[in-house]
């Protein structure tokens, strides 16, 4: 069985990433890439990289091919051009890329640690309206929020009385 961690693991073994400060001198460039927030719609509204185009994850497939509802032309026609793939810290946006790999996108990358590595280098994000977010406002949102029953159960201590088996 393959964990979340070891499918992020093994897709860094074909695609790229590239880090935010990168990215921000790439963005000033001629050619800027096609920015791509695989992010879902309720995140992307309360802040996103300007310029980025919103196609959430779990239609990425549909939307980079013709004859769906969820066809996303720009996206489509994307396949010989820049793409940077971004999500909230790093790790969607790996397996995303990978995705679009597969599917004919040559020029693809992901954006190390996502929006929340961009906002930690302060660099500018937008709410849907276009305007501009308060870096320690966005911080407080992209701190996650885990309740007891997400977290990983504690490890099963085995009282010192017990006689454990012996595997020589």
């Amino acid at each position: 069985m393959k964990l979340y961690r070891d499918l992020i693991t093994e897709s860094l073994k074909v695609v790229g990433e590239i880090l935010p400060w990168d990215l921000q001198e790439w963005l000033a460039a001629k050619q800027p890439p096609l920015l791509l927030d695989i992010r879902e719609p309720y995140e992307f509204e309360k802040f996103h990289i300007k310029g980025s185009l919103n196609v959430p994850r779990g239609v990425l497939e549909q939307a980079c091919e013709y004859g769906y509802e969820e066809t996303v032309p720009e996206l489509v026609n994307a396949r010989d051009k820049e793409v940077i793939v971004i999500c909230r810290s790093g790790n969607r946006s790996i397996l995303a890329t990978f995705t679009m790999f597969l599917m004919g996108y040559h020029s693809v990358k992901s954006l190390k640690s996502g929006v929340k590595g961009w906002n930690d280098f302060e660099l500018p994000l937008y709410n849907i309206q276009g305007c501009p977010i308060d870096t320690d406002d966005a911080d407080q949102m992209l701190t996650p929020r885990l309740r007891p029953e997400q977290l990983p159960p504690k490890a099963m201590k085995i009282p010192n009385n017990i006689q454990r088996p012996c595997f020589e």
